[in-house]
């Protein structure tokens, strides 16, 4: 039987069986055995069309589309802000109590249909280089935005796994047995493509939407790299470079206009016409607790997140809910749990400005400048309803200050991608944060395991320590 992902072939056919919205990636079916870029890129209508197949695979694959299986619940339901309803759920509970198994179907699924997504990028690439049948701006353009979402994919798995192969081509040969490369070659090659892409891609959004990468969304995660790299001096920049794009960002004073689909807050978002039948967010879907039929509830926030929260805090009222008769708490950053109406009214957050803000000001701190960190801070704070740190505690430390920052990620961004979880690796706070509640926990669960079904197929994988 085969899985529903695959990476190590690259014959059409095996394409069009893997892929949902394949009818938007190749226009046509192609004979046996023939490569993907032999058939897509007769002309530029062709060639655009294959990257709107993989914006809107990407709706569609489950570590990107905010299902179960996606890096928004299993990575958050790893950190401490997120848990479980259901707990007779076994694959979703071992994420849950940070005891994997390398047999989880979830978590195979989703290492395989990142390597899914990351097969689509390098296949574009391939005939992007080999075609003389696109126009040259709209060639640089689409290489932009392949290069972009094979980076962004590659910043998951590797923060997630560790070492993991670093495929970049389409040839099966070569895949199918590829070894773990360092995690320090994969982050070189996420940072060249991004800068590539940051070149390469225009700051305007191509066809105005924001499901559609720019020069500033490379920009934006080579923010978030060069931060998870420790360097400040380049976090800083790049972050810089966003909050100053005022004609295109702004933080919204209005908390529940943030998720709207092309918000102003937003740097990236994905759409959810990629579904070919809903209009609604996965997030809205898998989060939002119906009020009557409460059976389908998978997740509640943990409620000492919640009390984390000042009563005052406006993301506590307009971002949190309260289910009565399950007597739970849930995200409500998205509205709309269910919905075929057009025009669509949220699309799925993955970048958005009050990131970068957190980004620079953690930055600031390392560098020195605690003013500026400060007042990149105060304006998340003040949002959010809550008085300026500026003006109520001047003679904060450096420690103090950090550890608000991190207070402020985990206000801000739960259940956004996983940046719980992943603050608390970097910082090297899983330990005491995670581990000091778990009797079970090790330190090697910090890594998630190379999935067994992966390691079966290809015996150059190694495993993890403590799997």
């Amino acid at each position: 039987m085969k899985r529903k992902y695959i990476i190590r072939t690259c014959i059409i056919i095996m394409a069009i069986s893997l892929f949902p919205s394949c009818e938007d990636f190749v226009d046509v079916p192609a004979p046996e055995n023939k490569m993907v870029k032999e058939i897509v890129f007769n002309d530029d209508a062709t060639a655009r069309s294959a990257m709107t197949g993989i914006y809107n695979q990407l709706f569609l694959s489950a570590f990107s589309n905010g299902q179960r299986s996606s890096v928004t619940v299993l990575a958050g339901l790893s950190g401490d802000n997120i848990r479980n309803i259901n707990t007779t759920n076994i694959t979703r509970m071992q994420f849950e109590a940070n005891e994997l198994l390398p047999e989880n179907t979830n978590n195979l699924d989703l290492w395989s249909s990142a390597y899914a997504v990351i097969y689509m990028t390098n296949s574009l690439l391939e005939g992007l280089g080999s075609s003389d049948k696109i126009s040259t701006d709209l060639n640089v353009q689409l290489e932009g935005e392949a290069r972009f979402i094979r980076a962004f994919t590659y910043f998951y798995l590797v923060n997630l796994y560790n070492d993991v192969p670093l495929i970049l081509s389409t040839d099966y040969r070569e895949n199918q047995l590829s070894t773990r490369a360092p995690i320090s070659e994969v982050y070189e090659q996420i940072i060249n493509d991004l800068q590539l892409a940051q070149e390469f891609l225009n700051i305007e959004y191509r066809d105005e939407e924001r499901t559609q990468v720019n020069s500033y969304a490379a920009r934006a995660l080579l923010a978030r790299v060069y931060l998870f790299l420790e360097d400040w001096e380049k976090a800083e920049d790049h972050s810089t470079a966003v909050i100053q794009a005022k004609s295109h960002y702004e933080i919204l004073e209005n908390l529940n206009e943030v998720f709207l689909a092309n918000s102003r807050e937003a740097i990236w978002q994905i759409s959810p016409i990629g579904s070919g039948f809903s209009t609604h967010t996965n997030e809205g879907s898998v989060f939002i607790i119906d009020p009557v039929f409460t059976f389908l509830a998978s997740f509640q926030l943990e409620e000492d997140f919640v009390q984390v929260f000042q009563e005052e805090d406006k993301r506590l009222t307009d971002w949190i809910e309260y289910h009565n008769n399950l007597e739970v708490y849930f995200s409500h950053k998205y509205k709309v749990r269910n919905s075929t109406d057009f025009p669509i009214e949220e699309y799925s957050m993955v970048l958005r400005l009050a990131e970068q803000y957190l980004i620079r000001a953690e930055a600031r701190i390392h560098r020195g400048d605690l003013t500026g960190a400060l007042e990149d801070l105060d304006t998340i704070r003040q949002r959010a309803g809550l008085d300026s740190l500026t003006e109520t505690n001047t003679e904060i430390g450096e420690t103090s200050l950090l550890e608000e920052i991190m207070g402020e990620r985990r206000k801000e961004l739960f259940t956004e991608w996983g940046h719980r979880w992943l603050d608390l690796k970097r910082t090297g706070k899983v330990e005491s944060v995670i581990g000091h509640e778990n009797p079970q926990w090790e330190y090697t669960d910090i890594w998630y395991p190379i999935p067994a079904e992966e390691r079966m197929r290809n015996p150059n994988l190694t495993q993890n320590d403590g799997y």
